[in-house]
């Protein structure tokens, strides 16, 4: 057992040592750098990164895999809103007990999810226009819930899924950890992954061998909305509301996590390890800009300038093997 843990650790850190490096050269010019060595490797600032990149992970988890088969959801941000909305509305409004209004803010995120992937699996539009549709949809009902204003949740126990901690870690990066296992293990374990990896690499070869193509493409995106809809509350939680703007631009960082991970947009390729470190250079890079006063603005040149980079190292990849 130990032995193939060290294969394993091997062969991750050998396809993942690109990115790591990108990630420890971050690390050490904050530590250093005048601005924000003394806050960046705090203790308290730690947590806060991986307190907010927990939400991002989510994201990324499902991504990952709707990525893999060629795809793309941009409905996630705004399933974050709509799903926090109506779970913090569930304990406001409604007096539901807490654990009941998290299932019902998942499940939302799950039924967004799962109509992407009807829509998707039953016809021949693209993914880009069906979630760029939904995308909307949740972000409309959202505001029509809210009539525009936050829903506030006063009752603690329901700050402790965002910002709770067990044993003095943060609550949300404690779920994060069954999250990204249960990913990968879907995706290294199960024959959903593998039938993945064989639909993004070629859907018309994996149809031929009897795979059901449909099914696999309803599975992932009802997967990465019920992460979405995870994340949403998790967030609404953290800032004690749910709030009609939240989540805005959240696909955004998603789909950075997962491709400067290393996940080929052109599908097939793509591993939840390198997805963990892409998310951990968006979120030390967000928390790194904040630190040095970045304008926000600048920040939204920056990312893209980070995504186009990863975008063209994959596009280099992906030329070298042809």
């Amino acid at each position: 057992m130990t032995t193939r843990l060290q294969k394993n650790m091997k062969q991750y850190l050998k396809d993942n040592i690109g990115i790591i490096g990108a990630l420890l050269i971050l690390c050490i010019f904050l530590s250093v750098f005048p601005k924000t060595s003394g806050a960046f490797l705090t203790h308290k600032n730690i947590f806060n990164v991986l307190r907010q990149i927990s939400s991002n992970l989510f994201l990324a988890c499902g991504m990952t895999m709707v990525i893999i088969l060629g795809g793309i959801d941009l409905s996630v941000g705004s399933i974050i809103a709509l799903s926090g909305c109506v779970a913090a509305g569930c304990v406001a409004r409604y007096n539901l007990p807490i654990f009941a209004a998290i299932i019902i803010g998942v499940l939302i995120g799950m039924a967004v999810g799962m109509m992407n992937g009807v829509v998707i699996s039953k016809t021949t539009i693209p993914p880009f226009i069906v979630t760029l549709a939904t995308m909307n949809v949740a972000k409309g009902l959202a505001y029509v819930y809210t009539g525009g204003s936050p829903v506030r949740v006063v009752t603690k126990a329901w700050q402790f899924l965002g910002a709770g901690y067990i044993g003095g870690i943060p609550t949300p990066v404690i779920l994060l950890v069954f999250v990204l296992l249960i990913t990968a293990i879907i995706m290294n374990k199960t024959k959903l992954g593998r039938h993945i990896y064989a639909v993004g690499g070629n859907s018309q070869a994996a149809k031929f061998s009897g795979i059901s193509t449909a099914r696999v493409k309803l599975l992932v995106h009802t997967y990465s909305g019920i992460m979405a809809g995870l994340a949403g509350v998790v967030l609404a939680s953290r800032m004690y509301s749910g709030q009609p703007t939240a989540g805005d631009g959240a696909e955004m960082d998603a789909i950075a996590a997962v491709v400067v991970g290393g996940t080929s947009m052109a599908g097939g390729s793509g591993k939840i390890g390198g997805t963990i470190i892409g998310g951990l250079i968006i979120g030390v890079l967000n928390n790194g800009l904040n630190l040095m006063n970045v304008n926000s603005f600048w920040q939204y040149v920056v990312k893209g300038i980070v995504i186009l980079l990863a975008v063209f190292i994959d596009y280099l990849r992906n030329k070298k093997k042809d």
